[in-house]
């Protein structure tokens, strides 16, 4: 067992709930922290975020959770005198950034089939959240939170409607960015719901809970927004300095319609008694579209993706736009993965989300990174490890968090799950059953989220 370590560098365990972090202590000068409040973190393997796992290595951390130094034990330890040794079976790691959420529908957890595709999925929905109690809503976000924090997560990219999960993904210390979704066929209607957003967050949320967790308005996709509020969503968070999102590419019937003007999106908006008329169809693919709207850039984040082509990714990784891979929702929606090999050939790591409860089993960002493993055999895990945390952090701005380097603030993860000889140690980290997680180092505060 680790060696019994100050009270504000002890491992708080993720499976009770997770970190409950305390007021950000003080700063102090550089010149007056002590090596005897630095500990030193030693386990079989550490994955620092890039590249391959380290063996045999080491984490300095000191009592804010700042990183001091990171190697191996061979070239950490001699630089680590008088800092305190604690050490772990497993794996340290990055804490965990869930990309891409939907907080406030996880009261409708197991209540929404899946199959059918996008549309009858949409239509299900709902129809359970009309019948739902706000009372439910708001235990139910209560809830996911808790797990997102057992999972490991530091930061995620909440997609809100109403933001009625504001606080309590605050209350359990994760940061990241809030989206505030807008969207709407009317051109005037939408614009309308775009400069009422301020006014929400307001009476919604009240003072806003800090700078951890950023707030930034977002267009909801291309085929549900005028084209001149999707400018106008983008254009604020711009403004603001802060990252939006956007959903682009995750189904076929957004092709069609975005091409075409036909299939499953006319017969949506007529289902639900929304008129189209107004609402100029680009004749273009959802890239391309979203290219001329001038939105393509790395300020956007690009949530889905599963229909894009390669040229069309080429693209993307042109413009520099973050990306956001959803496996297991694309998985339970429509029956398909998005295209994980053309992604890596054109030179994007992708960050990864688990999407809703809705269309969910778990909130686990590692739980995607499996189920991409076992359809890609070949992947190295290193590169699996990095999509569920230093490309979550890089797709959100975060530069303090999702690597264990000098000067970040990321939470030291710690899994322990051992690999068994012969078996690549990160690989097995990945696919691996659940195992215990807990905080090595905890992240306590954090600096500003904006860009």
């Amino acid at each position: 067992p680790p060696e019994p370590r100050p009270a504000s560098l002890r491992s708080a365990s993720v499976d009770d709930g997770g970190l409950r972090p305390p007021a950000p202590p003080e700063p102090r000068p550089a010149s007056l922290r002590s090596a005897s409040l630095a500990l030193c973190l030693l386990a079989p393997h550490v994955f620092t975020g890039e590249g391959a796992l380290v063996a045999d290595g080491a984490v300095v951390v000191d009592e804010d959770g700042n990183v001091l130094d990171v190697g191996t034990q061979a070239d950490v330890l001699p630089r680590a005198t008088g800092a305190e040794l604690a050490r772990f079976a497993g794996l340290l790691m990055p804490g965990l950034v869930n990309a891409h959420t939907h907080v406030e529908l996880s009261h409708l957890r197991g209540q929404v089939p899946g199959g059918a595709g996008f549309f009858p999925w949409v239509m299900a929905l709902l129809k359970a959240r009309a019948a739902s109690m706000d009372e439910d809503a708001a235990s139910a976000a209560d809830a996911a939170a808790d797990e997102l924090a057992r999972a490991g997560t530091v930061a995620v990219g909440d997609v809100s409607n109403g933001l009625g999960a504001v606080h309590a993904l605050a209350r359990k210390g994760i940061g990241g960015i809030v989206f505030h979704e807008v969207y709407g066929y009317d051109r005037h209607r939408a614009t309308a719901r775009l400069c009422d957003l301020a006014r929400e967050r307001a009476e919604v949320v009240g003072p806003w809970p800090g700078t951890d967790l950023a707030y930034a308005p977002a267009p909801h996709t291309l085929y549900t927004t005028h084209p001149d509020v999707v400018r106008g969503a983008v254009r604020a968070a711009r403004k603001e300095g802060v990252r939006s999102s956007i959903h682009l590419g995750e189904h076929p019937a957004e092709r069609e319609f975005l091409e075409h003007g036909t299939g499953g999106v006319v017969r949506f908006a007529e289902s639900i008694g929304a008129s189209l008329e107004g609402f100029p169809v680009p004749r273009r693919s959802p890239v391309a579209f979203a290219d001329e709207l001038e939105i393509l850039g790395p300020d956007v984040i690009l949530v889905h993706l599963t229909t894009a082509t390669r040229q069309e990714l080429d693209l993307v990784a042109e413009r520099r736009a973050p990306v956001v891979l959803c496996p297991r929702s694309n998985l339970m929606i429509e029956v398909r993965l998005p295209p994980v090999a053309d992604v890596l050939a054109a030179g994007i790591l992708p960050a990864l989300g688990t999407d809703s409860l809705a269309s969910n089993s778990t909130l686990d960002v590692l739980a995607e990174a499996k189920a991409i493993a076992e359809r890609y055999p070949t992947l190295p895990g290193a590169t699996l490890l990095a999509m569920a945390t230093a490309a979550g952090a890089d797709a959100l701005g975060r530069a303090d968090l999702g690597r264990i380097a000098k000067g970040k603030r990321p939470g030291v993860l710690h899994v322990d799950a051992p690999p068994p000889a012969g078996v690549d140690p990160a690989r097995h980290y990945v696919t691996r059953p659940p195992s215990t997680r807990s905080w090595a180092a905890p992240r306590l505060g954090s600096p500003s989220a904006r860009s």
